[in-house]
């Protein structure tokens, strides 16, 4: 279930980011959608829908924090020189690349 707008987020998501952080998860989400369609691409047991909300929020945690109960961009500049996004991310979470 890719989100194609952001008005199509969950609550929990459009109701505490700025809209910049809603284009991020938007855009890791479905990402991790798309790339984790099979179960044998995952480890554990989460489903595609769990693995691609973990991996929109690590994303989202790339660039903000959350301060005094607001999602605040953070000073510094994520880190550019891993593999790629997606890899770090799901490396995390154990979850194997494609």
């Amino acid at each position: 279930m890719p989100y194609e707008t952001l008005q199509d987020l969950p609550k929990s998501v459009s109701d505490v980011l700025p809209n910049h952080a809603q284009e991020i998860y938007q855009a890791a989400f479905n990402n991790a959608w798309d790339q984790y369609a099979d179960p044998e691409d995952r480890q554990g047991d989460d489903s595609r829908e769990q693995v691609a909300h973990k991996v929109a929020w690590l994303a989202v945690k790339q660039t903000y924090k959350k301060e005094n109960g607001n999602w605040q961009k953070k000073n510094k500049k994520p880190d550019r020189s891993l593999p790629s996004y997606t890899h770090h991310l799901l490396e995390i979470y154990s979850v194997s690349p494609i």
